[in-house]
C-alpha cells in the first residue's frame, strides 16, 4: 500500500483517464478505482483548478485537460522519444527523398521534437522545439484525429482557438471536424498551404501501448513535385508502426 494515499490515488485517476476512450463521470471513475465517490470529486476539482482535467459541464464527465498534454511535451523535451523516432525518420527520408519530421500534441499546437531533412528539399519551419498550430499541420491533424470526440472539443471550445497562418486550413470547429472525420477514414493526414503556402504534407499517428496518439511522423514536399499523398503515407506507416512498437517496449 502507498505511503502517501492522496498521491497514489490522484495518479490512479489521472491514469485511468489518460487509459479511457473518452471523458468519464465521476461516479464511473470511483467505481472503476475502487475509490469513495467524495475523494474523485475532490482529486478532480483539484486537478480541474491545475488544468489537468477539463470538466465537460452538459456531458457531466471529465477528461484530462491541457496540462496533461504539456506533461507529454515534457516527455518529449527529455527526447526518449525523439531518440527512439530519429533513425527510423532517418530512413524513411532515405526512402522518399523527402523531409520527415516527428512531432507531439502541445496544448493546441503540435511541437516538433525530430527533424530530418532530405537534401535539396524545400526549406522548412519545422525545426526541432518549433511549435505550430496543430490544426493546420498534417502531424497535428492525425493525432488530433485519434482523440475522443469530447477531449478535441475541450482543444477547441471555440472559434478563438483557431490560429490563422496562410489563410488555409480549418477555421471552425465544424470544418476541423470534416478534415478529421477525412483523415481517419484515409488512414493519414494530408495538409496543404497550411503552414507555409506552397508546401504540403502526409501524417501519420503513431500511437503508445493504449491506443493513445503519442505522436505522429509527417513527410512535407512541395507540392507542385506531383507526389501521391496515398503513397507516402504507405512509406510513412511502416516507421510509426515501428515507433509504437519501440513505445511499447517490444
Amino acid at each position: 500500500m502507498s505511503q502517501v494515499p492522496a498521491a497514489d490515488a490522484t495518479l490512479r485517476v489521472l491514469s485511468h483517464l489518460a487509459g479511457a476512450r473518452g471523458p468519464l463521470p465521476a461516479a464511473a471513475i470511483a467505481s472503476a478505482l475502487d475509490l469513495p465517490r467524495s475523494t474523485v470529486y475532490h482529486l478532480l476539482s483539484v486537478l480541474q483548478e491545475h488544468g489537468f482535467v477539463v470538466h465537460l459541464p452538459e456531458a457531466r464527465r471529465y477528461g484530462l485537460g491541457v496540462a496533461a498534454f504539456e506533461l507529454s511535451g515534457g516527455y518529449a523535451r527529455q527526447e526518449p522519444l525523439s531518440m527512439l523516432g530519429r533513425p527510423l525518420l532517418a530512413e524513411l527520408v532515405d526512402r522518399v527523398g523527402e523531409s520527415a519530421h516527428l512531432a507531439v500534441l502541445h496544448g493546441r499546437d503540435v511541437l516538433y521534437i525530430v527533424d530530418e531533412r532530405a537534401p535539396r528539399r524545400p526549406h522548412l519551419v519545422t525545426d526541432v522545439g518549433v511549435r505550430l498550430p496543430a490544426h493546420l499541420t498534417a502531424s497535428g491533424c492525425a493525432i488530433l484525429a485519434a482523440l475522443p470526440a469530447g477531449q478535441l472539443r475541450a482543444l477547441f471550445p471555440d472559434q478563438a482557438a483557431f490560429v490563422d497562418r496562410t489563410g488555409h486550413g480549418p477555421k471552425r470547429y465544424r470544418e476541423l471536424r470534416q478534415v478529421l472525420a477525412q483523415t481517419t477514414q484515409d488512414g493519414y493526414a494530408r495538409e496543404a498551404g497550411g503552414v507555409t503556402v506552397g508546401l504540403a504534407s502526409v501524417g501519420v499517428v503513431v500511437r503508445d501501448h493504449t491506443g493513445w496518439p503519442a505522436a505522429a511522423i509527417a513527410v512535407t514536399y512541395d507540392a507542385d513535385a506531383g507526389l501521391d499523398p496515398a503513397w507516402l503515407a504507405r512509406e510513412i506507416h511502416p516507421a510509426a508502426a515501428e515507433l509504437s512498437r519501440r513505445i511499447r517496449g517490444r
